[in-house]
């Protein structure tokens, strides 16, 4: 019986399906990379962190390993049969796969290439390199045997052989065996090569035991060398049963034929050494293995050939058919994972070593970026926190400027409106315009002569204040714009204009305003008269208060010149009002006599000291001569008070009310002035403080993007980082794999 020993083909099985397990991954960690790297390279923002030679990197590593994971896919242990016609290449794949499966029996039966498979299927089947349509097994010797052979198949044809897993173990793992027509039927041995012989793991070189090995056999394998560096070679020394006959010369037989192989092996082809040789040769029935195992599986016991009993020595050429597919298996089962998986493997750890490089770069790059954000967000920082500072600073020095040029305009206004209320008579002299006592005329008179006034003074103001101001203010503006500019971006520093020019200081005295309630009193008014008198000595408040209090006494009526007046004779307004008493009387009598030594009318004082002198020298004659020289005085005036008299007066009046009332203003218009000035210049100073809030601004929001651009290259370190640690661990894994089933022990 024989031995249910795994099959040591089976480690081919595992060893690709780990393979494919870390291809698997290797694809879905590179096109997860190549998405990053692509990303990496279209985020502008991140800077040249990743360049496109990256990502085309990526994408050609991800190509790569794709079309390696469709070849191992495909990959399987692959065994080519080959050997003289009728060696019995078919018998040894069929006594190996238990069943009749490819044609065999005596003179030229393969006549084409014949490769078996296992399928998953219940059911075998067949192709054609012309068509994959499914035909029976059983069409196979009509297809392939040289004497039912299909005409359309040349001996260079392949039929494909799929028989079910289920029905042969060895057909279990991956394995294929190749069978092939002669050697010695065609001369096109180099096309077969090319075709079928160079992704073959193991050759076996079905030889007859009754003949040595012949050129033709010989030239394959000269060939294949040339194409493939060192072959696996086993050689079959088939019909071995036929020394039976001759059991003198058996010994000697099996060493020649050794020698010879061995020769061949080692010293022709170089492929292995003499004692490495010596374990690939093997002598066998495959005849009588087929026979013994067909009746095995049909619970029969294993008799020798057509039911009779045992060749003597089958026992032995089994044992070395056992010996022959377990070395064979073990011998495959090593060398095919590596000429299949190593290559690969290899290509696969470039890709890994291409992939770190790349995730090197992009964290070398981020890096650096990140650091070049970090020190560029640090001197935005600085040049916030600098800015902030310098314009705290600035606001309270601009203020105490703004302070003191307000001050200095509001005494400088109201030095110069004081100077030229002193200068009012003047001013007023200088008015011309048609005079005339009519209430019409002599209001048009006053409102144009309150304009004048008005107009020169603040000529005059102008003159002597604008100009001045204005300069304080340009320089003013000058220093805010020269302290702020080195506070502000580039592109704000362009936005900043010279000082204004259109600045123009109002002076708003409203004039019309302050003398809208002046009165002018221009009537004929006797300079001997009482009220003027009264008024004369002891000034026109007193006067005002002295006359006013005899509306309740008695009305003296006098002819003066033609018109009557109301003259209040101090005896009688203190007999009339006693409520005064003699307080008021002491203060009209002291008021009369310092009026009297005040007295400057020329005309007044003629009169008095006349009239003093002519009483002493004449006595009576004086009151005549008073009343009479009194009468020509009056009439002297009565006489002279014309129109231009009456406008010297009306502009005297207006003269002293004017410079009063606007000695009144001085205070609120010098405080005007100051204030335009302060609008002025705080405006000034608030759009300079607009534009130093829009740096800042600009530096807050690039301080934001900074730290959002210093995340984002964190997060493409961590990534990277993760995806270079990723790439190290399949690389652990391949060198797992490596050691586990490439590494020769």
């Amino acid at each position: 019986m024989e031995a249910e020993d795994p099959s040591p083909l089976h480690r081919f099985v595992v060893a690709k399906h780990s393979i494919g397990s870390i291809f698997d991954q290797l694809l879905e960690f590179v096109r997860t990379g190549s998405v990053f790297v692509d990303e990496a390279v279209q985020n502008q923002d991140l800077g040249p962190v990743a360049v496109e030679e990256h990502s085309l990197e990526m994408q050609s590593c991800a190509a790569k390993l794709a079309a390696i994971r469709e070849v191992l896919l495909r990959r399987h242990m692959k065994v080519a049969f080959f050997g003289r016609t009728s060696n019995g290449k078919s018998t040894v794949i069929n006594a190996m796969l238990r069943e009749r499966v490819l044609p065999s029996g005596i003179g030229h039966t393969t006549n084409c290439f014949l490769s078996v498979e296992g399928t998953d299927d219940h059911e075998a089947y067949l192709t054609t390199e012309a068509s994959d349509h499914r035909r029976s097994v059983s069409t196979v010797n009509q297809l392939a045997h040289a004497l039912h052979m299909d005409p359309r198949l040349d001996s260079g044809s392949l039929v494909r052989v799929f028989w079910p897993k289920s029905r042969c173990t060895l057909l279990r793992d991956d394995l294929v065996l190749m069978d092939s027509p002669g050697t010695d039927v065609t001369l096109e041995l180099d096309s077969w090569i090319d075709k079928f012989c160079l992704d073959a793991d193991v050759f076996v070189l079905v030889g007859n035991a009754e003949s040595t090995l012949m050129n033709t056999e010989k030239l394959f394998f000269h060939k294949v060398s040339e194409r493939i560096s060192k072959p696996n070679i086993f050689i079959l020394h088939n019909r071995w049963d036929a020394s039976v006959t001759e059991p003198d010369y058996i010994d000697q037989v099996r060493k020649q034929h050794m020698d010879r192989c061995v020769s061949f092996l080692s010293e022709e082809l170089g492929v292995v050494g003499p004692e490495e040789a010596a374990g690939r040769i093997f002598f066998v029935s495959a005849k009588e293995v087929l026979s013994s195992r067909t009746q095995r599986t049909q619970g029969m016991p294993e008799t020798g050939e057509a039911g009779g009993a045992m060749a003597e020595g089958f026992h032995d050429r089994l044992r070395e058919f056992h010996l022959f597919e377990r070395t064979f298996e073990e011998f495959i089962s090593h060398s095919a994972v590596r000429t299949k998986f190593e290559q690969h493997t290899a290509r696969a750890w470039q890709i890994t070593e291409a992939i770190k490089a790349v995730m090197d770069a992009i964290n070398i790059a981020s890096a650096d970026r990140k650091i070049c954000c970090l020190e560029e967000r640090e001197e935005q920082r600085d040049r916030l926190d600098f800015v902030r500072g310098q314009m705290s600073r600035l606001s309270d020095n601009v203020k105490d400027r703004i302070r003191t040029l307000t001050d200095e305009v509001a005494a400088k206004v109201a030095m110069a409106l004081l100077d030229q209320i002193q200068s009012l008579p003047v001013l007023v002299e200088e008015f011309r315009a048609d005079f005339s006592p009519t209430p019409e005329t002599l209001q048009l008179y006053k409102s144009k002569l309150v304009q004048h006034v008005e107009e020169r003074l603040v000529g005059c103001l102008a003159h002597r204040c604008s100009l001045s101001i204005f300069r304080d203010i340009r320089e003013a503006q000058k220093h805010m714009i020269d302290s702020v500019r080195p506070l502000v971006s580039l592109s704000v520093q362009q936005q900043l204009s010279t000082p204004s020019s259109s600045f123009e200081m109002t002076y708003d005295l409203t004039l019309a305003a302050l003398c809208a309630d002046f009165r002018e009193n221009i009537d004929f008014q006797f300079s001997l008269g009482w009220t003027a008198l009264v008024t004369r000595f002891i000034g026109a408040t007193n006067a005002k208060r002295a006359l006013s209090g005899g509306e309740r006494g008695l009305k003296v009526s006098s002819l003066s010149g033609g018109k009557g007046f109301l003259m209040k004779q101090p005896a009688q307004r203190m007999l009339l009002c006693p409520q005064e008493g003699p307080a008021f009387k002491d203060e009209v009598l002291v008021s009369v006599a310092t009026g009297l030594v005040s007295v400057t009318s020329r005309a007044s004082m003629v009169v008095l000291v006349i009239g003093g002198v002519v009483w002493r020298s004449v006595g009576w004659r004086v009151i005549a001569l008073s009343i009479s020289l009194y009468g020509l005085l009056y009439l002297y005036e009565r006489l002279t008070w014309t129109d231009a008299t009456k406008e010297r007066a009306l502009k005297k009046q207006f003269t002293e009310y004017a410079a009063l009332r606007l000695r009144a203003v001085v205070s609120v218009t010098s405080s005007s002035c100051s204030q335009q000035v302060y609008k002025e210049l705080t405006a000034t100073f608030n759009r300079l403080t607009q534009r130093v809030d829009l740096s800042e601004a600009e530096l807050e929001g690039s301080i934001r993007q900074l730290t959002s651009r210093i995340q984002k290259l964190e997060k493409t370190q961590r990534k990277s980082k993760a995806f270079r640690n990723r790439a190290t661990e399949l690389e652990a894994q391949l060198e797992a794999f490596s050691a586990r089933y490439l590494q020769v022990d």
